[in-house]
């Protein structure tokens, strides 16, 4: 019988890290393959049209509607008193419109309250539109490292041996920042008093629990991300400004980016996750709070790129363990409620089907908890971890 495979959750000290970094829409690539690239290292770039902006202006030059020469419908004719023709750029403030009457007596003009390119102009309506410019898009590396492969026209994949970390659950986007150590253990709470102005830039690890006064702390000091074993959901909500459901995250914008490495509450870190952190202090990360526990799951992760390749030779192209599917004693974690977070391990497989609450039907296995309960659970409920 094959057996189900559920992807885990990395704690790697030395990986083959490959990350894609695409544009929203073809452009152009800027670095070539086997080039050395650090985070900030622009490696393609686009542009994309700017959104169009509607003006009236029958309205501003007070134009009075008159039959038209081809058909019965009324029009204003405000194409006679344009300066500027469809397709003609204009700058902010430039007068682009003239009407005159009564030998100058009357003498009313439009100025451009953008710039852009005229786009369209409608006698009918007496409106015009006008492109805003092009907004610039670039990609960055991310992460140190060498490019691996450059996709035409699209994007790059970069390639590097590092420490990689994936946490359970993470807020905000992409940040670098050196790793800094506030606690002694896994099992220490991250206080506000523990961050000092030392920890500007730094992305700071504590233990097992950080609150809304650490979190606004480290916003205030110019803390670029916490990476923590667990944080209390209510804590969350205030520090974000409301409750955060089942959804894409990592793109909210509240000073700093988040990582919790177990689940929601007071939850020690995992010591393997700690030890790694702590032998890597003082060392450049690359970290990404987005996270997406649904379809195309998505994991918050610290990077860590090694100076050294002497161990990528040694390292596995996949996991062997993760490989072989599950399988009694490996360790897990669970990703749905009731259990959201528990660590624990797989004690037996059930292979017969078995009804769930839902009135569906799935396969499901034997977990005993890190507190020592032991429940059935969905498969699809677990993810193995990586030792």
């Amino acid at each position: 019988m094959a057996m189900a495979y559920t992807p885990g959750l990395k704690r790697k000290e030395f990986d083959i890290v490959r990350k894609t970094r695409t544009l929203p829409m073809k452009g152009e690539v800027l670095v070539k393959e086997g080039e050395k690239v650090t985070p900030s290292t622009i490696v393609a770039r686009t542009e994309t049209p700017g959104p169009p902006e509607f003006y009236n202006v029958a309205t501003a030059l007070d134009l009075e509607p008159a039959p038209s020469f081809s058909s019965e419908e009324l029009t204003v004719e405000v194409r006679k008193y344009m300066l500027k023709k469809e397709g003609e750029h204009v700058d902010k403030g430039e007068i682009i419109a003239n009407y005159k009457a009564w030998f100058g007596l009357i003498n009313r003009v439009y100025r451009s309250p953008i710039k852009g390119t005229i786009e369209l102009i409608n006698d009918q309506s007496g409106q015009i539109v006008i492109r805003t410019p092009p907004i610039s898009v670039k990609i960055d590396a991310y992460i140190t490292g060498t490019i691996a492969k450059v996709i035409s026209n699209e994007g790059v994949v970069v390639e590097t041996l590092a420490t990689f970390i994936q946490g359970i659950f993470g807020i905000g986007g992409e940040i670098q920042g050196e790793i800094k150590v506030l606690v002694n253990s896994p099992d220490d709470i991250l206080t506000a008093e523990m961050i000092t102005p030392e920890c500007a830039g730094k992305a700071v690890v504590g233990g097992s629990l950080v609150g809304l006064e650490a979190l606004r702390k480290a916003v205030s000091v110019g803390v670029k991300a916490i990476v923590v074993g667990g944080i209390e959901d209510k804590d969350l909500s205030a520090f974000l400004g409301y409750s955060i459901g089942v959804a894409v995250t990592g793109h909210e914008r509240v000073g700093l980016t988040l990582i919790i490495t177990e689940g929601f509450g007071k939850m020690s870190m995992a010591s393997k996750t700690f030890e790694l952190l702590k032998k890597c202090e003082g060392k450049l990360a690359s970290v990404n709070g987005s996270t997406q526990i649904r379809a195309g799951v998505m994991r918050p992760e610290i990077i860590i790129p090694q100076a050294s390749d002497t161990e990528a030779a040694n390292v596995p192209k996949e996991d062997e363990t993760l490989m072989q599917g599950m399988r009694p004693g490996l360790p897990i974690r669970v990703i749905h409620e009731p259990y959201f977070g528990f660590l624990g391990h797989i004690t037996r497989l059930i292979p017969e089907l078995q009804e769930l609450e839902t009135e569906s039907s799935a396969r499901v296995l034997e977990v005993e908890l890190s507190d020592g309960r032991r429940v059935i659970l969905p498969r699809a409920n677990v993810e193995l971890i990586e030792e």
